[in-house]
Order: C-alpha cells, then sequence, then structure tokens
C-alpha cells in the first residue's frame, strides 16, 4: 500500500471500536486463556508496559517496523517483539512510555510519531504485565539506530504482507512441561511471531481491515 494512502486512511482507525478479547483469541495459544483465568486476580496488581505499532514509509510504501529481542535469561527472550517496555517513574503516561521506549529501542525521535490510537491491553501471565500497545507513525522514513544491548534486529514487514491471510501459520513452541504444543503464529519476513506480540497483530490486523 502507498504510503500516502495510508496516512489518509489511518485516520479512520480512531472511530473503529476495539475488538480486544475478540480479536486475541485468533492467534491466542490454546492454553493461554485457562493460564490468564489462573491469573485473573495477579493482573490487578500488574506492573504496566506499553509498546509501539510504528508505521512509515519506505520507497513510498508502508511498513511496520518489529524488532527480534536479545537472548537473555527471561520470559521474552529471543522473541519477536513491538518496540516498548516497562513504564518509569518519569513518564507521564502510557503513551509517553510508547513514545520513549520506541526511540531508546530503535532511534525513532519522540516528536517525529504521530499517535493515533491505543489498543486493547493484553496481560501476559508469565511476566505478570499488562501491556498497552499503540498505533503511530511517521511521516519521514526513519534512520533506525538499533539498541545493541536489547535488540538483536529490526524487522521491517511491509503492510501488505502482514495483512495477507497467507501470513497465519500453525507452529509447535515448548512448554514448561517439555512437551511442544501447536500455536497460531505470523510469519513475516522469515520470522515466526506468536503468543502476546501475534495477539496484539491480531488486532491491529482486524482494526485495519476495517479501513482499508
Amino acid at each position: 500500500m502507498e504510503f500516502s494512502a495510508f496516512v489518509t486512511n489511518i485516520v479512520k482507525v480512531k472511530n473503529v471500536p476495539l475488538l480486544g478479547e475478540q480479536a486475541h483469541a485468533k492467534l491466542s495459544p490454546p492454553y493461554r486463556l485457562k493460564l490468564a483465568e489462573q491469573m485473573k486476580a495477579k493482573r490487578k496488581t500488574a506492573k504496566k508496559a506499553a509498546v509501539m505499532a510504528l508505521f512509515y514509509p519506505k520507497n513510498e510504501e508502508t511498513y511496520l517496523i518489529l524488532i527480534l529481542r536479545k537472548t537473555y535469561k527471561g520470559v521474552h527472550s529471543a522473541q519477536v517483539g513491538f518496540p516498548g517496555g516497562k513504564v518509569e517513574d518519569d513518564d507521564t503516561g502510557l503513551e509517553m512510555t510508547a513514545l520513549r521506549e520506541t526511540e531508546e529501542e530503535v532511534g525513532v525521535a519522540m516528536d517525529s510519531v504521530t499517535m493515533v490510537k491505543a489498543m486493547s491491553p493484553l496481560y501476559i501471565p508469565p511476566s505478570n504485565f499488562l501491556v498497552h500497545p499503540f498505533i503511530g507513525y511517521c511521516e519521514e522514513t526513519p534512520s533506525f539506530i538499533r539498541q545493541d544491548d536489547e535488540v538483536e534486529a529490526l524487522i521491517e514487514v511491509k503492510l501488505a504482507d502482514f495483512l495477507d491471510d497467507k501470513a497465519i501459520i500453525f507452529t509447535k513452541v515448548p512448554t514448561s512441561y517439555n512437551v511442544d504444543i501447536e500455536v497460531p503464529a505470523l510469519k513475516l519476513n522469515g520470522y515466526v511471531v506468536w503468543g502476546a506480540t501475534a495477539m496484539m497483530l491480531s488486532e491491529l490486523k482486524l482494526l485495519l481491515n476495517e479501513v482499508f
């Protein structure tokens, strides 16, 4: 999709109702609903984080930036995700967190991002975080700067590829019980995206399909 058309239409997303759990369920691992229900009480005191679905032009086409996280001792090690992170004391709000973390992780200046809409928050049981995703875009092609200590690679996804239903796959992932289970996922630029990020991308896709 040409970026000029994207900018013209993305503002319409503001008027599209959020789809929340209905959208998340389309790419949710089969065990996740039960796990989230078991930890429902913990959600009330969960740590807060914010992430950014950031669109931008490249060769006049529309792209979405994702990141591959570094390998580390944690539940999100070596996974694909949005730029973003936990709320800091100096943040004035969740939108500020998403903008600040995006600048820190991929080098996009906060004042170059036009914020469009907040999507549905998603609780992540393994890390006890309530994640708030936002949609934003840059009018110019960013000069990305990868945060070396947290980001392994930048993944530039063409919007048309993201919206293509052929991107939806099923893949097997290991669990803490040493059993592999099959989960729905997205395959983007050769990377498999599953779990919380896939669930947030599911809502994003449905919202975009309403206006494009």
